[in-house]
């Protein structure tokens, strides 16, 4: 990412009002299926921004880190934690992911909020312990416009093809899935003894 487009997601937080506690929730698309993320384990947050999703992870009892290009949204992340009572249980750092997926322990979540990079599509599967869910939205052409970042009609269901799905959708510009990676960690096409 060059330094005008860090500096451009620097602005974005400082113009928005930082989170309070009353924020700390999971994003809207997932909230119908709460139930499904566990409350204990490992969480990996990318594109955390100012981590009210990190927080509500880590007040379910996961131990979460979030990752962030934005120096403001890490910072804002932080003290969100804090103020929240979960900070123990949340590890936050400025990373710029088109370098990768930095390196870390195999995670039961990994959540990723409106951000997509197919280079990271392997990595992110391979992170997921057996059994383990992500949780993935984006920006989408299905009822969005058309963009550098907008996905498909039917490409997060695609790139994710070797987990197994627990619910997924499409429409008003978002593009969102939830799935699993087999309980033994094979693919599925691998279970069905293709």
């Amino acid at each position: 990412m060059t330094d005008n487009d860090r500096d451009r997601w620097d602005r974005r937080y400082t113009d928005r009002p930082a989170p309070t506690v009353e924020d700390v929730a999971l994003p809207a698309v997932f909230a119908p299926f709460a139930d499904v993320f566990p409350t204990a384990g490992r969480a990996l947050d990318l594109a955390c921004g100012p981590g009210a999703s990190a927080a509500w992870l880590a007040g379910r009892g996961m131990t979460v880190h979030g990752y962030d290009v934005s120096r403001v949204a890490i910072a804002r992340a932080r003290e969100l934690a804090r103020c929240s009572g979960s900070a123990e249980r949340c590890r936050f750092e400025v990373a710029d992911l088109d370098d990768g997926l930095p390196a870390g322990e195999p995670v039961d979540v990994v959540l990723c909020l409106r951000f997509r990079d197919p280079r990271l599509d392997r990595a992110i599967i391979e992170r997921l312990c057996p059994g383990g869910l992500l949780a993935i939205s984006a920006l989408s052409e299905v009822g969005g416009r058309p963009g550098p970042f907008a996905v498909r009609r039917g490409a997060l269901t695609r790139a994710f093809a070797t987990l197994d799905v627990v619910a997924a959708g499409e429409g008003h510009g978002e593009a969102w899935l939830l799935a699993r990676r087999s309980p033994t960690g094979a693919a599925p096409d691998a279970r069905r003894g293709r």
